[in-house]
């Protein structure tokens, strides 16, 4: 092995100048699977799974406990939604139970750069969902859950929540000006499917509760297979990653969704947020795609209330909260 392609490798903090057949790159990739610790440190996964764990975390289950023995969605009521900037949101039910999708992070390899301007909040919520493990997606031991569900395929329930997972993928070619996906080429690794790596693999949720069905679209491709649109079903609130930068979806990707589901609401995710995030995230803001719609709202506040009946006579109304994001 030529020993100028190594740097000084730490392993749970100490330090090894020799490790057979590692590459910078293969470093780099341990890295991204392992987890980095203080000062650029390579941990293993063991450790780096030592370090995430919630078991200090506070509180208890007893708000679970007194939710567990009721079940329906058919609870009337209004919705809560709560928006953490990017595509953090928390949905509440009617009946009090409460789903945070997607917490942030910044990447912990550094090879992303600085993103989030602070640590997501400890917010208290009984479930925390993860639509795929990328790291602006991906930091469920922040909030203090009762319930880890991360990357869930299939059905749940739990008091008057119905959540139905559906397995997808991600975007793979960047439909906007920065070219991101190029790194993964660049690594070695596919990024489209069949053969993609496994962190370009999605899960898409719909939640059912207080006679509204909200799909949480994550980072998904705009053209998946029939069987995926036909599994969705019709949408009431509809979520979607666009920004000026079309760094997931473009506009007209958008759009083409936006038309086929058809939904009442739509609510704008991964955008530039001044509140959350810094321009070093290359993305910029949704306003050009909202003011483009034929009706739109500029939120006021990071949360929301919708009940069904309000909503019942919407259709493609975009509610946007900007600038607008909880920090606490």
């Amino acid at each position: 092995m030529d020993r100028k392609d190594l740097s000084p490798l730490f392993v749970d903090g100490r330090r090894t100048d020799t490790a057979p057949g590692l590459s910078r790159r293969s470093l780099f990739m341990a890295a991204g699977a392992a987890g980095i610790g203080a000062a650029g440190t390579l941990l293993t996964p063991r450790a780096a799974r030592a370090q995430s764990t919630d078991w200090t975390q506070p509180g208890n289950n007893n708000h679970v406990i007194d939710l567990q023995g009721s079940t329906g969605t058919d609870v009337a009521g209004a919705v809560g939604m709560d928006f953490y900037g990017h595509c953090a949101l928390k949905i509440t039910s009617p009946g009090g139970a409460s789903v945070l999708f997607d917490p942030w992070r910044d990447d912990p390899s550094g090879a992303w750069g600085l993103w989030f301007k602070n640590a997501f909040p400890e917010t208290q919520v009984d479930i925390c969902m993860s639509t795929h493990t990328h790291f602006d997606h991906d930091a469920i031991d922040r909030p203090v859950s009762t319930m880890v569900l991360d990357r869930m395929v299939g059905n749940f329930e739990f008091a008057d929540l119905k959540i139905t997972g559906f397995a997808d993928k991600h975007v793979c070619r960047a439909p906007g000006w920065y070219n991101w996906t190029n790194a993964l080429a660049e690594f070695g690794v596919e990024a489209c499917p069949p053969n993609n790596v496994n962190h370009m693999d999605m899960v898409v949720y719909v939640v059912e509760t207080g006679g509204i069905r909200t799909l949480i679209w994550g980072d998904n491709r705009h053209n998946p297979p029939q069987a995926f649109w036909d599994a969705i079903g019709q949408i009431d609130v509809l979520t979607l990653p666009v920004d000026g930068s079309e760094h997931i979806l473009s506009y007209e990707q958008a759009d083409e969704i936006v038309a086929r589901l058809q939904p009442k609401v739509v609510i704008p995710t991964h955008y530039l947020s001044e509140t959350t995030s810094y321009t070093l995230t290359t993305l910029q803001t949704a306003d050009d795609w909202v003011t483009a719609q034929p009706s739109y709202r500029m939120l006021d506040g990071a949360t929301l209330s919708l009940e069904a009946s309000e909503i019942a006579g919407m259709q493609n109304e975009f509610l946007y909260f900007g600038h607008n994001a909880l920090t606490a």
